[in-house]
């Protein structure tokens, strides 16, 4: 029997036509895919989670990315303990949004923009084969949201380049990135290219984003990040509790709606721009593929004809 030789390059070779295979199919089923970066396990949720659900009832695949553990965000909880609770309450939301979740093993208020880190978010945005990135940008008031700015930018180059992490196979087309919403002024306003009206997906948000006890507990119902108020047990209590949150959290929602009205109008017309009361809103990042204002519409399907 002749003996079959097989090298170390054939197997490379092999492995990458594979992947080419993989590519096409994906490319080929016409559907988009998403991948949002937030540097806790709950920012994602907040600033992207209706769009998510949005995309993912369009049959898009999203992924939202917490860049750390979240293990000091919560007034009593630290540690291993509060890192594992967070990441269940953010697979729990993902569920009711219809998408996937990843959380990143960095402590909580210690990121850093190393060199491993953009490397682990380029493997990431390569393995997810997306055509969507967003951020936080990279002036928020906290360090993990501003490097998790920073490492996202760093990676809108280099998801291309063939021999940086050269284990992942780099993106043959670069993705359009995208921030997250602020309210941050220097060294420039948050200036929205997209406002989505997420009316219709409002309850869905609000039901994932309820997941998260223990930032209800420390963040959202607390005065001060020294107390807690835990979520009641008691059903009625519960439910009160449950009423109060979905106010506060539409508040938010309704003042991102009004304060980029404007923008809602140019991108649904009068009519509808007008009579939409909760949206979430994203500015362009100059770094990646830059779209026309066309092909932005088709990465966000959701305005019809004006």
């Amino acid at each position: 029997m002749k003996k079959t030789n097989i090298t170390r390059n054939h197997l490379t070779f092999l492995a990458a036509a594979i992947l080419c295979c993989l590519f096409a199919a994906d490319a080929a089923d016409g559907k988009l895919r998403i991948m949002v970066f937030g540097a806790h396990p709950d920012d994602c949720e907040l600033k992207a989670g209706g769009v998510a659900a949005m995309w993912a009832k369009l049959g898009h695949k999203v992924k939202f990315v917490s860049t750390t553990n979240g293990d000091i965000g919560h007034a009593i909880m630290a540690g291993g303990q509060l890192a594992k609770r967070r990441t269940r309450e953010v697979k729990a939301a993902a569920k009711i949004l219809g998408i996937e979740s990843h959380v990143m093993d960095n402590h909580d208020g210690e990121l850093m923009p190393t060199l491993e880190n953009r490397k682990a978010l380029t493997r990431l945005i390569r393995d997810w084969k997306a055509d969507i990135v967003m951020g936080h940008r990279p002036n928020d008031y906290h360090p993990d949201h501003r490097y998790t700015g920073v490492l996202m930018q760093d990676a809108a180059f280099m998801v291309t380049v063939s021999n940086f992490a050269p284990d992942t196979p780099q993106l043959n087309k670069n993705p359009v990135f995208l921030y997250l919403s602020d309210y941050f002024k220097k060294p420039n306003p948050f200036a929205p290219d997209l406002v989505v009206g997420i009316d219709d997906v409002v309850e869905q948000k609000a039901e994932a984003l309820w997941t998260l006890q223990s930032q209800i507990e420390s963040f959202w119902s607390a005065r001060n990040f020294e107390t807690v108020i835990p979520v009641p047990t008691d059903p009625a209590k519960r439910a009160a509790k449950k009423r109060e949150f979905t106010q506060a959290f539409g508040r938010r929602t309704r003042g991102t709606a009004d304060r980029f009205r404007e923008k809602l109008i140019e991108l649904y017309g009068e009519k509808k721009g007008r009579s939409i009361q909760h949206a979430e809103a994203f500015e362009l990042c100059e770094y990646g593929r830059q779209p026309s204002p066309a092909e932005l519409k088709k990465l966000f399907p959701f305005f019809g004809e004006n």
